[in-house]
């Protein structure tokens, strides 16, 4: 493992190859904006979920009639990624490892570039297999809250019907909880985290920011062309992940079939696609 840093007028940011995940996003002024990682709530800063986001029934799908195993978020986490490039304002890390669940030939890039006061992330899968396989990718980025979750909210680009489909372990039951019939901001409250994360796969927005009244700074999420947002931390801790996410968690009652998985990316044979979140530090 080591580390990489980019940095330009505005933002210093580092990168461990463990995982291609974020280790520190810090403002000209010494400010930090990413979560400190105390292993007493949560080790973590901004793990990268792929092939799937979030929990499949039975820890498993099913492809072409095989099963595949695959734990919660992925593996591509837990791997030693190749940097690829690494300059002043931007790095490129490169994940080819295979997994007993996902035993197929390709190529993960993710890309952290700076541009002002602005982070973009990208993820770039290519298939390099003879068969066509699925996947998704997301987000798992957690951002200081100091001062205390309650004193922060969250607002979103649009007014929003909010559903949180209410996690059962780690799966989701069909029925959403309507917080909310028409809401511009949701005040965030330690109570929402109690059961685990709010899961929100039917908003419009593709945007949302986080503002606090502890001081005047913000952060703004962009995540065009992913259609889940996760909000959660762990109860006590100064922290809040905004995650987009491709695909939301399995159903309980999901048949398994990674076809029918909503939020699946089928990539055939040479395709690539990449997605891309911007994360804008005000």
């Amino acid at each position: 493992m080591s580390l990489i840093t980019i940095q330009n007028e505005c933002l210093t940011v580092t990168i461990s190859t463990l995982g291609a995940e974020l280790q520190s996003v810090r403002e000209a002024d010494g400010t930090e904006r990413l979560w400190g990682g105390d292993p007493k709530y949560w080790a973590s800063h901004a793990p990268i979920m792929f092939p799937v986001c979030g929990g499949l029934r039975e820890d498993a799908y099913y492809l072409d009639g095989k099963r595949y195993p695959m734990t919660k978020h992925g593996f591509a986490k837990l791997c030693e990624w190749t940097p690829e490039k690494a300059d002043k304002a931007e790095a490129i890390f490169l994940l080819t490892q295979r997994h007993e669940g996902f035993p197929f030939d390709y190529e993960l890039r993710a890309r952290y570039a700076l541009e002002g006061n602005a982070l973009s992330v990208s993820y770039e899968v290519k298939n390099l297999d003879e068969r066509e396989f699925y996947y998704s990718v997301g987000s798992h980025e957690a951002w200081a809250t100091p001062g205390g979750l309650e004193k922060y909210t969250v607002v979103f680009d649009e007014e929003e019907k909010l559903e949180d489909y209410v996690l059962v372990g780690n799966l989701i039951k069909r029925e959403p909880q309507v917080m909310a019939e028409k809401a511009k901001e949701l005040p965030l409250k330690t109570e929402y985290f109690a059961v685990d994360a709010l899961v929100f796969p039917t908003l419009k927005s593709r945007g949302v920011t986080l503002k606090n009244s502890v001081n005047a700074k913000k952060i703004r999420v962009e995540y065009e062309g992913m259609d889940v947002l996760m909000l959660w931390t762990k109860p006590g801790a100064d922290y809040i992940c905004i995650e987009p996410w491709c695909n939301a968690p399995d159903f309980v009652d999901a048949d398994m079939q990674i076809e029918h998985k909503p939020g699946m990316i089928r990539l055939a044979p040479g395709e690539t696609v990449k997605k891309t979140h911007t994360v804008r530090f005000l």
